[in-house]
């Protein structure tokens, strides 16, 4: 993992560090990537031995795993495109977790097997739920345009 990457702001000359992975954004990046091993544990498993019980479910586990991966690349990389994916990535988790979850809450029907997303992450102690928050306030926080006080 690379340290912080300084980008240099043109209006201004200042140099404006790049510090998404570092502090508590490792620990960000750490959650996440037990998050991306999981997920893609699970829906490697789920693929091969019951796809035919339920395979929306098992595709969505293996998008789920997807954006994981995403998102533990994105935010461990330092630069403003990087940062772009990982807003991107951490935006689609949370779509998923609050769309997954309240679909397989109202409708068990559609979601006969649980997905990573299913019911907000229960299964994983809603932490598919928190993690989207604290991500978004992480990359607030660390946004490239933002200078040094």
């Amino acid at each position: 993992m690379e340290e912080a990457h300084e980008v240099t702001v043109e209006t201004t000359g200042k140099k404006n560090r790049d510090t998404r992975n570092t502090g508590p954004g490792r620990l960000l990046i750490a959650v996440y990537a037990v998050f991306a091993i999981s997920a893609t544990a699970r829906a490697g498993y789920q693929i091969l031995t019951k796809f035919s019980d339920a395979p929306l479910a098992h595709i969505l586990s293996a998008f789920a795993a997807v954006v994981y991966i995403v998102a533990t690349v994105s935010l461990a990389k330092p630069g403003r495109t990087w940062f772009k994916v990982s807003l991107a990535a951490v935006l689609v988790e949370m779509v998923g977790v609050v769309v997954v979850g309240a679909i397989s809450l109202f409708d068990p029907v559609a979601f006969p097997h649980d997905t990573v997303w299913s019911l907000f992450g229960r299964g994983y102690g809603f932490v598919p739920l928190i993690l989207p928050v604290l991500g978004l306030l992480w990359l607030y926080r660390r946004r490239p345009a933002r200078l040094p006080h």
